[in-house]
């Protein structure tokens, strides 16, 4: 979703397709199509959605394009049908600084470890993270996201990349003090502002149900996490899987897929979120997610 940056923070976000350095307006191409005003309708579109996007695309002029520059990104889905699903302990490497640091257990799990952010926790690229005023260790946990396509209910392994319609990058910002009062993690992870996502998201190749992606993540420019999603203990068609088993998965619904080594609690010295700092998420092909931390 974007946003042109002439109309300011009060303008409509619109669908739009991101070609290199140059931006597609799909609503408007499309005339402000029931379809089209937003990702999540596009993806309740089912296929038939998708042909009217290719079919726009393959049209549109060259002067229909405009530059990458003058728009601003907004969440792709602000919105989905239910809370943000959540892996934890997903990475070999972050079950060892967990251990480490907390002397949380260090054995693998034997089935994904599910919790979930409130949706009202998401926010874009370039929003502020808010650190409330009950935390002192605010921490950055960069992710691979998954956006269901089709829904279902006990999807099987062999046929979760039917159901994915692509992939985006997302923080999972924690407040690691708050997490860590109770058993429970909701209260720690699921603040407002906690879930930044974006910019935008790539299709899925359903020939490619695992992708590799390389995930970095850089606070003030210095790189704090650099992990490839080939590494996951549950890959994303079992946690999928094990999510749909007796939950409907529902076109939108957004999964995040955990976090890799490098997380700001389990440094030497731990390293918390500060105002003013900046945290980056990026991956190539799926590109950058910046946030400042404010009050």
């Amino acid at each position: 979703m974007v946003i042109p940056k002439e109309a300011g923070d009060g303008g409509t976000p619109h669908l739009a397709v991101v070609d290199g350095q140059r931006v597609l307006d799909v609503t408007a191409a499309a005339g402000g199509a029931a379809w089209s005003v937003s990702v999540l309708s596009l993806i309740q579109s089912g296929s038939e959605g998708l042909e009217r996007l290719r079919s726009i695309v393959s049209s549109a002029s060259d002067d229909a394009w405009r530059p990458v520059e003058s728009v601003r990104f907004a969440a792709p889905i602000p919105r989905p049908p239910k809370n943000v699903f959540c892996v934890g302990k997903n990475y070999l490497d972050h079950i060892a600084e967990g251990h480490r640091a907390w002397g949380d257990s260090k054995e693998r799990p034997q089935a994904p470890v599910v919790f979930t952010k409130a949706h009202t926790s998401i926010i874009g690229p370039d929003e502020v993270v808010r650190r409330p005023a009950n935390t002192n260790c605010l921490d950055y946990e960069g992710e691979l996201a998954v956006v269901i396509g089709k829904g279902g209910r006990g999807i099987p392994a062999s046929q979760v990349a039917e159901h994915v319609f692509g992939y985006m990058l997302l923080n999972d910002i924690t407040a690691r003090d708050l997490q860590q009062r109770g058993p429970q993690w909701f209260l720690g992870k699921s603040c407002d502002t906690f879930c930044p996502t974006g910019p935008w998201i790539v299709l899925a190749d359903p020939a490619v149900p695992q992708p590799d992606f390389e995930i970095r993540v850089t606070v003030n420019g210095e790189e704090r996490q650099r992990f490839r999603t080939r590494d996951m203990v549950f890959d994303i068609a079992a946690i999928v899987e094990e999510i749909s088993r007796n939950i409907t998965l529902e076109p939108g619904d957004i999964i995040a897929t955990g976090t890799g080594p490098g997380c700001g609690f389990a440094l030497d010295p731990p390293r918390f979120l500060e105002i003013g700092d900046t945290v980056v998420v990026e991956a190539e092909g799926l590109g950058r997610l910046a946030n400042v931390v404010g009050s």
